[in-house]
């Protein structure tokens, strides 16, 4: 017998999740289908950066408690973000005055926060609705007008309307959209995590410690650093919120979401590693093969690196979707990663699928509270969040070949340029103050 719903998400992530929060607390019966056959086989153990595009959509989507779950849970990035040379000689440091002005209100602020600690948050409360073990296969449109989606178990559903939030490899896209497609850019990132020990923190670089850092050597390639230092810990598990519950004993290094880190990252492009296929290496090769690649800049920073568990270092080749063109609305549609995946060099990934989540929602509750025809809400939101989702992929894209690109003048003159706004603060902060936004 299958199950039906008014809204069917398929993909338990970020976007999808925070959808069905929405919808969930406006009385729309909504259903999440993750294949995933439980919480820990998809856990990401990295901190993500919420930016106030995704602040506003999770203060607005979440009830209030699960919004003050949020902010209780998540962690501080300890100061300024800033740029710096291989050698931690300052380019340009950015203020919260310099980025979002003074005093934000808390849904217009930047937070810190562990991707396994927010998808807590966001499947609270869930219970009946999040269901596991549920892999898309396809979908087919009624006679009626509502649309069955098909599971690898067998299993059905029938909704009025299907989101497809299944991420980068979607299957949802590969039906609705079977042209579009994912390129992969060249460039190839290795990340890991160091343990904020008090003992690492005594040979940590303040300027390091203090806040997310972007390494620029002199051309090839870069460096990313970002602390995320709990302030009061995580929530008790037995709030049924936050908590570490099985996640730590699933993986005590890559899925501890109880301690701080600091997160760290290495990019170039393929052919500047010595590697012909970096896929091959384990995390203690990638781990040895990222300190060869800094022999050369602070030694702090290849400490970093040396000193991180070879269980939280791993490689990600990083693809960006194609640009995609309007289609035909019906009651199929997309949202997050699934439409406009993009690369994570400017932080905004996340926040673009909240967002997506956000405007959906308004439209959607819209419709079954009868004040809005259906395919015009969905059409809505298409027109918008190709807009501005596919300009946040551009955007992506350009930040990640520039600061991948093998040329030391543009690379010079870029330092320059991150030195002048520097000496002229208020020039710097007009042309920052939307940093990590867009």
């Amino acid at each position: 017998m299958s199950q039906r719903t008014q809204v069917a998400i398929i993909g338990g992530g970020t976007g999808g999740l925070c959808l069905a929060q929405a919808l969930h607390g406006a009385g729309v019966s909504v259903a999440v289908y993750e294949r995933s056959r439980t919480r820990t086989e998809r856990l990401q153990g990295y901190r993500v950066h919420i930016n106030p595009h995704g602040a506003a959509a999770l203060h607005e989507c979440l009830p209030a408690d699960l919004w003050q779950a949020f902010v209780d849970t998540s962690g501080t990035t300890g100061g300024n973000f800033g740029f710096v040379t291989e050698q931690l000689r300052s380019l340009m440091f950015l203020d919260e005055d310099d980025i979002a002005g003074s005093a934000p209100e808390p849904h217009q602020a930047h937070y810190s926060v562990s991707r396994i600690t927010l998808h807590q948050v966001l499947s609270s409360r869930l219970d009946g609705i999040l269901h596991y073990g549920k892999e898309f296969e396809r979908y087919e449109h009624n006679a009626d007008g509502s649309v069955t989606c098909f599971f690898g178990d067998g299993s059905r559903a029938i909704a009025d309307v299907v989101v497809g939030a299944d991420g980068a490899s979607s299957r949802m896209r590969g039906q609705l959209l079977p042209h579009a497609e994912r390129v992969d850019t060249g460039i190839r990132n290795i990340v890991g995590k160091l343990p904020l020990t008090e003992e690492n923190k005594r040979w940590l670089p303040g300027v390091i410690e203090q806040g997310p850092k972007t390494i620029l050597p002199p051309k090839g390639c870069f460096g990313f650093t970002a602390p995320h230092e709990l302030v009061d810990g995580p929530m008790d598990a037995g709030s049924g919120i936050g908590g570490n519950d099985e996640t730590a004993e699933h993986d005590a290094v890559l899925f501890d979401n109880t301690t701080s880190y600091l997160m760290w990252a290495y990019a170039a492009r393929g052919s500047h590693f010595p590697v012909d296929d970096l896929s091959t290496l384990d995390g203690a090769e990638l781990r040895d093969l990222a300190a060869r690649m800094v022999a050369g800049w602070h030694p702090a920073l290849r400490k970093i690196i040396t000193e991180s568990p070879t269980e939280s270092i791993t490689l990600i080749p990083i693809r960006s979707q194609a640009p995609v063109q309007p289609w035909p609305t019906t009651n199929v549609t997309l949202l997050g990663d699934a439409i406009h995946n993009m690369t994570p060099f400017r932080g905004i990934g996340a926040n673009t699928a909240l967002r997506d989540a956000q405007l959906l929602a308004r439209n959607l509750i819209a419709v079954f509270r009868g004040e809005r025809d259906l395919i015009e809400a969905l059409n809505d939101y298409e027109r918008q969040m190709l807009d501005y989702g596919f300009a946040a992929v551009k955007s992506s894209l350009n930040a990640g070949r520039q600061m991948t690109s093998d040329s030391g003048v543009g690379r010079a003159m870029f330092k320059t340029v991150l030195r002048f706004f520097s000496a002229v603060p208020p020039l710097k902060r007009k042309v920052f103050s939307d940093h990590g936004t867009k």
